[in-house]
C-alpha cells in the first residue's frame, strides 16, 4: 500500500507560508496551483509543475492536497464549476489541510461521494516552524480506509497524525486545538507584560517559567520572538481570528459558552487592521503595550 501511494501523481493547491513548505516535503514533482503564481515561484524553480487552474491540477493528479486561507476559499476550490469536484474523477483522493468549518467539510464530502471521490479534512497545527521541519500535527476526518492509504504521504510533513472519525471530525479537533491556544496566548502575553512592569529580566523569567508547569509551545516558540520584537507571521493573526470565529459559531450550535475563547477573540479583534493582516498571532502582546 505504501509503495502504491508513492507511485501516484500528486497535486498541491495553496502554496503560501504553510503550503509551500508542506509541498516541499511531499515529493519532487507535484502539480501545483496558487492564486498568486509568484508565491509558487520557488517550487516551480525546484521542478514542480505549474497548473493554470485547479481543474488542471485535478486532471493531472490522483491525490490532491489543499492548504487555503478561509472557508470561502475552500468552498470555491472544491465546489465551484471549475473546482476540484466538478472536474475530478472517480477514485481520486482530496486532502484539505485548511482550518475550515466542520459543516463545510461534511458538505464537500457528501458532494464528492456522489462522484466516487474521497475527501479527508486534515487540518494541521505547528505553524511555520512545523511546516519547515516537517513536524506538523495533523487531525483527520473522513473515510478511515482512505486515511490508512494516504497516511504515508501525510507522514512526510508531520510528526503526529491522528484519525478522529467521519468527515468534519478533523475540523472539530482543530477547533479544540485553537481554543486551547486562544487562552494560552493571552496568558503568555500577560505573563511577559507583568514581568516587564515588575522590572524583572524578562528573558530570565521566560527561561525559568518555560521549564516549569507554565511551559507551552507558545511560551517556548513565540515568546522569544516577542522579546526580539519580531512579529513576522508563522501563522497570520487574521487567520487565527477566522479560526476563533468558526469555533464560536460551533459553540452556538452546541449551546455552550466558552468565556476564554470569547475574550481572546475580542482582544484580537481590537487590534488594528494592519496588525491583523501582516503579523503573527504573538502580536497580541501589543494589545498590552500599546493600550497602556
Amino acid at each position: 500500500m505504501t509503495r502504491e501511494v508513492f507511485k501516484m501523481k500528486i497535486g498541491f493547491i495553496g502554496t503560501g507560508v504553510m503550503g509551500k513548505n508542506m509541498a516541499e516535503h511531499i515529493g519532487d514533482k507535484l502539480y501545483i496551483y496558487n492564486r498568486t503564481k509568484e508565491k509558487a515561484r520557488s517550487l516551480i524553480e525546484q521542478g514542480h509543475i505549474w497548473c493554470d487552474t485547479p481543474a488542471e491540477v485535478a486532471a493531472q493528479s490522483d491525490i490532491i492536497f489543499t492548504m487555503l486561507g478561509y472557508p470561502a476559499d475552500v468552498e470555491t476550490i472544491y465546489l465551484a464549476p471549475d473546482g476540484l469536484i466538478n472536474n475530478g474523477k472517480q477514485g481520486q483522493i482530496f486532502i484539505d489541510c485548511t482550518t475550515s468549518s466542520p459543516e463545510l467539510a461534511q458538505k464537500i464530502n457528501q458532494e464528492a461521494n456522489k462522484k466516487g471521490i474521497y475527501v479527508l479534512d486534515a487540518p494541521v497545527s505547528g505553524g511555520d516552524i512545523g511546516a519547515k521541519n516537517g513536524t506538523l500535527s495533523v487531525m483527520v476526518g473522513g473515510d478511515e480506509a482512505i486515511f490508512d492509504r494516504v497516511k504515508p504521504l501525510i507522514d512526510k510533513f508531520s510528526s503526529a497524525v491522528t484519525y478522529f472519525g467521519d468527515a468534519g471530525s478533523g475540523q472539530h479537533t482543530k477547533m479544540a486545538n485553537q481554543i486551547a491556544i486562544a487562552t494560552n496566548m493571552i496568558g503568555m502575553a500577560e505573563s511577559l507584560y507583568y514581568a516587564h512592569r515588575a522590572g524583572l529580566d524578562v528573558e530570565k523569567v521566560l527561561e525559568t517559567i518555560s521549564k516549569g508547569a507554565a511551559g507551552s509551545w507558545s511560551l517556548s516558540h513565540l515568546a522569544p520572538r516577542i522579546l526580539k520584537e519580531d512579529y513576522a507571521p508563522g501563522f497570520y493573526t487574521h487567520h487565527f481570528l477566522k479560526d476563533m470565529s468558526i469555533a464560536l459559531e460551533e459553540t452556538k450550535k452546541m449551546g455552550i459558552e466558552l468565556p476564554g475563547l470569547e475574550l481572546s477573540c475580542k482582544l484580537y479583534s481590537s487590534l488594528s487592521d494592519e496588525l491583523k493582516e501582516t503579523t503573527g498571532t504573538h502580536v497580541i502582546y501589543q494589545y498590552y503595550t500599546q493600550a497602556r
